[in-house]
């Protein structure tokens, strides 16, 4: 049983480690992928995860955002001020928190389901 069948690559990737062996940093920057693994030479510049992450992310932080306002709206009716302190930075925090580990699930699923942009045997 090899390294790379005991890893999780969702796990993996959603930590922001590559999804083959489960060590090696998955990004070279924010968002930027590392073209291969540090650890175990995995080629990870053919990943391509699209606007996936982006699209998942606004639509949670959205529901979450709006859900909340609405909330704090009909229950305590605070002056719009307080809205845009408290919502503004908070959605635009949540955004930049989620991203990272949203793009790292989609990368390790790609790996995971063996799509055809991106094999684990290596593939094209």
């Amino acid at each position: 049983m090899t390294q790379a069948a005991t890893v999780n690559p969702l796990l993996a990737g959603a930590l922001g480690r590559c999804p083959n062996c489960g060590q090696g940093p998955l990004y070279a920057g924010f968002l930027s992928l590392t073209p291969v693994c540090a650890v175990c030479a995995y080629p990870l510049a053919k990943a391509d995860s699209g606007d996936g992450p982006a699209v998942f992310v606004i639509l949670v932080v959205g529901f979450l955002i709006v859900f909340s306002v609405l909330f704090t709206e009909i229950v305590y009716h605070p002056p719009v001020w307080v809205h845009l302190i408290v919502w503004l930075p908070l959605g635009a925090a949540l955004c930049l928190g989620l991203l990272r580990p949203m793009k790292g699930l989609m990368i390790a699923a790609q790996i995971r389901n063996k799509a055809s942009q991106h094999r684990r045997d290596g593939q094209a």
